[in-house]
């Protein structure tokens, strides 16, 4: 079952239908027109347009698995991917959740709990406060002045950019730490905070690995994910310029050793702040990412069919030194949204050209006539593009944005063609605060 929707559910759709594995596409009733439900075994509307209603309904998606006669059920990414519950419920009904346990997941979700299995696994984290802040005034501010201002104080259960805020002297903190704390409550039924050092200019560069649960572990190589707009990625890239072979090789080693020592199963990624030269640990996503095409882009390995290999309880066919890094690749997210005020743009595609040529890959469930419903993400599909080295690999980008054709919604695509054009980004190595001040800072 492709218990997800757009082109994450199309692109699994794609790995079964490679594989021989039929297929159970669910889908709320605002997505009959999705294009992988035209592919799918057998097709199921499990509720109404709004996700809690669909999409975040547990008991509907186990019983639409039970009528249907799954096998497995793979959450794609977003939604229901790294809720512990669900994947608990899932294997509890008797079905193969496609993912790590559902203990593994609780333990990588909670930030406090997961800097802590990291650091007891030797991966490098940032300084913080090693484990929730209390109501204690005084001890928030010592910890503070330990870890050196300027600080970020973080919802453990904070995701996509939210519940956090920086400090940068004594006299903000306390007040700060009320209002993350009143965010947090609101936004995840959870106000549990905890302060790190907060780096000032740093890169945002992952790690993807792959764990088959029995005692096998490797690492993809990493991307590069600072062009972040709100802590929103918009372009990715892999691999990151500017990191040696030694050092990507010590930092991958390192997180396949803690996905064994863990227990973990499945594709998995390491997220990582990185600064003069060093790697700080910040939290592990415990599903597939959007950006996984350009590892697969450079390693010519399908992470999808791994997935679903590791769920058929088949051991990693690949060792480390099986796994090259072949030229550079980059992905641009194309999102129905305006490219000036990044408010979303839903609507019927009236016309459409996808791009092509070499070293061009567009993932997308977008076809002429599709209508994108307002009720969710505004991502309508990602171009990626590879060449032998990086300057190729941006030019076949500029060309394949020239080629893509979307008409009846506004698109980020101006925005991403003066992305590529910018001075800084063809230099390469920017943080994570480049794209907001020095690109959009004129908007």
């Amino acid at each position: 079952m492709i218990a997800n929707r757009g082109e994450i559910a199309l692109r699994i759709q794609r790995a079964c239908s490679e594989q021989g594995i039929e297929t159970v596409a669910i889908h709320s009733n605002a997505d009959s027109q999705q294009l992988h439900l035209k592919y799918a075994t057998q097709t199921l509307c499990i509720g109404k347009a709004p996700a809690l209603n669909s999409y975040l309904n547990t008991t509907a998606i186990i019983s639409a698995a039970s009528l249907s006669n799954t096998d497995a059920i793979h959450p794609g990414y977003g939604f229901l991917s790294e809720n512990a519950d669900f994947a608990e419920q899932v294997e509890n009904s008797g079905f193969v959740f496609i993912g790590p346990t559902a203990a593994v997941i609780r333990l990588m979700g909670d930030k406090i709990s997961a800097i802590a299995a990291m650091k007891r696994a030797g991966v490098p984290t940032v300084p913080g406060s090693d484990g929730s802040l209390t109501d204690d005034n005084q001890r928030s501010k010592r910890l503070a002045e330990q870890i050196g201002y300027p600080v970020i104080i973080k919802a453990t259960a904070g995701g996509g950019g939210r519940g956090m805020r920086v400090v940068n002297c004594d006299s903000e903190l306390i007040q700060a730490i009320e209002v993350t704390r009143a965010e947090a409550l609101a936004a995840f039924a959870n106000g549990d905070l905890y302060m790190e050092k907060y780096l000032t200019t740093p890169r945002h560069i992952e790690i993807q690995v792959l764990s088959d649960g029995q005692g096998n572990a490797v690492h993809l190589g990493e991307r590069d994910c600072s062009m972040q707009r709100k802590h929103q990625k918009m372009i990715e890239e892999a691999p990151a310029i500017g990191i040696d072979d030694d050092t990507r090789h010590a930092i991958g080693e390192i997180c396949a050793k803690a996905c064994i020592e863990i227990g973990y199963r499945g594709a998995g990624t390491f997220e990582f702040l990185y600064e003069a030269n060093r790697f700080y640990f910040i939290e592990m996503n415990t599903r597939v990412q959007v950006e996984h095409p350009i590892t697969e882009m450079i390693t010519g390995i399908d992470i999808i069919k791994a997935q679903l290999d590791i769920a058929s309880g088949k051991p990693l066919r690949f060792n480390q030194k099986d796994i090259p890094l072949n030229g550079h690749a980059i992905e641009c997210r194309i999102n129905a949204e305006d490219p000036d005020n990044f408010t979303p743009s839903p609507g019927t595609i009236s016309q459409f050209r996808a791009p092509g040529g070499a070293g061009v890959r567009w993932d997308s469930h977008l076809y002429q006539g599709y209508t994108v419903p307002h009720y969710y993400d505004s991502m309508i599909g990602k171009l990626i593009t590879w060449g032998e080295d990086r300057p190729t690999a941006i030019a076949r980008m500029k060309t394949a944005l020239l080629e893509l054709k979307i008409e009846g919604v506004k698109t980020n695509i101006p925005l991403l063609e003066k992305i590529l054009a910018d001075e800084g980004y063809r230099e390469g190595g920017q943080s994570i605060h480049y794209l907001e001040k020095q690109v959009l800072s004129g908007k």
